[in-house]
């Protein structure tokens, strides 16, 4: 396949992994980097910029295709030191960089100066603009039905992708609610050029998380997310378990929700040890609607060869329906 997303990420296929947090590690960027897409290791989830180094050159070690590293930037009262991160990035040759979270004006700079190409994700028409004009190369946009924060809008894909896509001249990833071809075609009919996925690789043989996790993915219906946080004006999309389902009754109750309130129960830590350890509610899982449509636990490259097999032939039915045939 050939957009401007595979052209300029060098890859054969437009479909990019998302960059979650306890999950893009080595082992699943490299599986979807070698079956044709791009892989993502998430910075943050090493424990120091010393540790992504290692990881990045772990990752060297199972893919001879481009990969890519996202770092997320948001506010703290103990902000990660950042800027170590992606120094450290740049000074082992990474040159794909996802950004995400605050205005990423300085990283860009910086990461373009490096003759790095720069994604950066966003949830709005007016954020993609911003980006635009800071200097990205492409946007990801991430509609209301994505898992994790969907920022405080509430536009779906179906609207915020055509709307996007007409507006910038640098190409945009869709995200938020693909999982196979179908989507994957939609989105290109909408204006991207590429996708972006999240939920759906967490359910892949690859995925660094217990199989318990992944069978509940599966399990899931497109009802079964929740959206937790919303009253502190910061939103994220997860999967319906008994912490979620706490968070919700905290904010809901009568005189409002501080963030202390919930603190304990949205660690990130407690998040990543049932990931890792497979209790479905044990802490919180980021997951998007698109649970509804999946069904399996492939490998990545039976899962993109099938999702571009899909593609194709929904185009090419849909062509046909506009041709009369």
């Amino acid at each position: 396949m050939k957009t401007r997303i595979t052209e300029l990420l060098g890859i054969r296929y437009p479909i990019v992994q998302g960059g979650m947090m306890w999950v893009g590690t080595a082992e699943l960027a490299s599986a979807v980097s070698n079956a044709g897409g791009l892989g993502i290791l998430t910075a943050l989830t090493q424990p120091s910029p010393e540790a992504l180094v290692a990881e990045i050159a772990r990752c060297r070690d199972m893919t001879d295709a481009p990969f890519g590293v996202n770092l997320t930037i948001l506010p703290a009262i103990s902000p990660p030191p950042y800027e170590a991160y992606l120094d450290a990035m740049l000074d082992s040759g990474v040159r794909i960089v996802e950004t995400a979270g605050n205005n990423p004006e300085a990283f860009v700079a910086k990461a373009k100066a490096r003759g790095a190409v720069v994604i950066h994700k966003c949830t709005s028409l007016r954020h993609a603009l911003s980006a635009q004009a800071r200097g990205v190369d492409v946007v990801s946009i991430d509609g209301f039905e994505c898992a994790g924060h969907p920022g405080e809008d509430d536009v779906p894909g179906l609207v915020l992708i055509p709307i996007v896509a007409r507006a910038l001249h640098i190409p945009v990833i869709a995200s938020g609610g693909i999982a196979d071809g179908r989507g994957m075609a939609a989105a290109l009919a909408l204006g991207a050029e590429g996708v972006n996925m999240g939920t759906r690789f967490c359910a892949t043989r690859e995925a660094p998380i217990h199989d318990n996790i992944k069978r509940a993915l599966v399990r899931a219906s497109e009802r079964d997310t929740r959206l937790i946080l919303r009253s502190l004006h910061n939103t994220a999309r997860v999967l319906r378990n008994a912490v979620s389902e706490a968070v919700i009754g905290i904010e809901t109750r009568e005189g409002g929700c501080a963030f202390e309130d919930v603190r304990p129960l949205v660690s990130g830590r407690r998040g990543a040890e049932a990931l890792a350890g497979g209790d479905v509610d044990g802490g919180v899982i980021t997951a998007g609607q698109v649970v509804g449509l999946i069904d399996d636990i492939p490998d990545c490259a039976e899962l993109l060869h099938r999702m571009v097999r899909e593609c194709r032939d929904s185009l090419a039915r849909a062509s046909a329906f506009a041709a009369g045939d």
